[in-house]
């Protein structure tokens, strides 16, 4: 038996990593269990995942906008070319840079890095085994399992790593593709296919649902398809993938549409229909933890306990959205909790962000849940034309969204399809964590000129009827 510790955190993720951090803070010897190879910490949001993609989408962007955009604002440019390795090479540096940042913060927290995977044991144990197939049990007061989650493989459309890949594989295409398929309409396809479009590929979407974007609000998800394909995107929705034939570099994916076959050809595909929480060896079975076989999802109460006592787990392992920002802020308040502190989460107001361009985000209810509520609302929007920021910056598509309660003009929901979308929506999370309403948003001054005038005004909209510059 190895060094005891107050708390082993399986997983250095985002959720991970940050209760980590946070309880060594609050006094307690932490030790954290990540099976990178590279023995990179970060997980899969920085490693693969929501930072290299944003590196490219940035670098993507530039280039288009250098092909596109400069000349209209006086900038000539007589060549433009992609080197692509060296666009690959930044994103790499700016993963490396963040994730020897968290190597930095463990050390300064006195925090135990263990690398190797870890597989929970009954009486809070925790077995190691490293590269070399060496195992090492581990004893802890607390264990907190954070191991994340992975991309879903379809049965008939399984990942080779080449032609047929996950949204990992494509953060680190060799070369732009020709053709690139992707299957799904969600978030992460969008993204992954807003990169290579930007970067001269062809793009198509295939979809089984009848629309893209399915967890966002309903008109948002509409004028984002319009968008998307006025740059030159192509979609197929209701089209149901059945599978695919790989020959001398090609792919051809077969589908149904309307109960008739279709075919796609091209050089990758892409499979982007989701995440399932990664608790492959993970020894929950042996512990006893409860959790749904069919989804994957351990099941907590609201202090991230599972059933087994010692043993908690959060982020992408339990209920709600897969996003960082919601495990990170969990594995804050499960630190607080197990260091005798009140700890205080909500559900309720976690913000969303696509980074397309222009961006969406979104926090609180869309029209479609407020509608099944059956109370009576308001809608307040404004477009981003009338701004004299997004004018100057010629970006004037895109508007923002704000739904209210009739009676009380309480916010409940707030959808920005827009520039800096991502950036613009802290606002509204603010004050629906406290209760807010329009009213208190329109009557905050905003600065001019700026994007975040467009945010009042919609606020405006909905709590008077009317905006001023729309």
């Amino acid at each position: 038996m190895a060094d005891a510790f107050d708390l082993i955190v399986i997983g250095a993720g985002p959720g991970g990593y940050v209760a980590a951090i946070r309880a060594a803070q609050l006094g307690k010897k932490v030790a954290v269990i990540e099976r990178r190879p590279n023995k990179a910490l970060g997980g899969t949001c920085l490693n693969i995942g929501c930072i290299p993609s944003k590196a490219l989408l940035d670098s993507s962007e530039l280039f288009d906008v250098t092909n596109h955009k400069l000349q209209k604002h006086g900038v000539v440019v007589d060549k433009v070319s992609l080197d692509l390795a060296t666009m690959m090479k930044r994103k790499d540096g700016v993963v490396k840079s963040l994730t020897d940042g968290i190597a930095f913060l463990f050390k300064k927290n006195k925090i135990t890095p263990i690398y190797g995977t870890g597989k929970l044991l009954r009486d809070k144990s925790v077995e190691v085994t490293d590269a070399d197939g060496n195992k090492t049990t581990y004893k802890a007061e607390n264990v907190l399992l954070a191991t994340g989650s992975e991309s879903t493989e379809l049965p008939f459309l399984k990942f080779d790593g080449k032609q047929v890949v996950s949204s990992t594989e494509a953060l680190s295409f060799e070369q732009v593709p020709k053709h690139l398929i992707v299957v799904g309409g969600g978030y992460i396809g969008l993204e992954l296919g807003s990169v290579w479009k930007r970067l001269g590929a062809k793009v198509t979407v295939v979809e089984f649902l009848p629309r893209i974007l399915p967890v966002t609000d309903g008109e948002i998800a509409a004028s984002v398809q319009k968008i998307l394909t006025k740059q030159g995107m192509e979609f197929h929705l209701d089209t149901k993938v059945t599978g695919a034939k790989v020959q001398d570099g090609s792919v051809t994916v077969t589908a149904e549409k309307a109960g008739q076959p279709v075919t796609f050809e091209g050089d990758k595909v892409l499979v982007a229909v989701g995440r399932r929480p990664y608790t492959a060896n993970l020894g929950l079975d042996e512990a006893g933890v409860t959790y749904d076989k069919k989804t994957g999802r351990i099941a907590v109460d609201k202090q991230f306990r599972t059933n087994v006592p010692g043993v908690a787990a959060l982020g992408d392992l339990i209920d709600g959205p897969t996003l960082a920002h919601k495990a990170m802020e969990e594995g804050v308040a499960y630190a607080e909790i197990i260091s005798g502190h009140k700890a205080h989460f909500s559900y309720e107001f976690i913000p969303s962000a696509i980074y397309i361009w222009p961006e969406v985000a979104s926090v609180g209810l869309t029209e479609e849940q407020v509608k099944a509520t059956g109370r009576e609302y308001r809608i307040g929007k404004v477009p981003f034309g009338p701004s004299g920021r997004a004018r100057a910056m010629d970006e004037p598509d895109g508007y923002v969204k704000i739904l209210t309660d009739k009676a009380t003009d309480r916010v409940l929901g707030v959808h920005i399809l827009g520039p800096r979308a991502s950036d613009l929506i802290g606002e509204a999370v603010t004050v629906m964590e406290y209760r807010g309403s329009a009213e208190d948003i329109a009557r905050c001054i905003h600065g001019h000129p700026t994007l975040t005038e467009t945010v009042g005004e919609a606020a405006r909209a909905a709590w008077l009827g009317a905006a001023i510059h729309a």
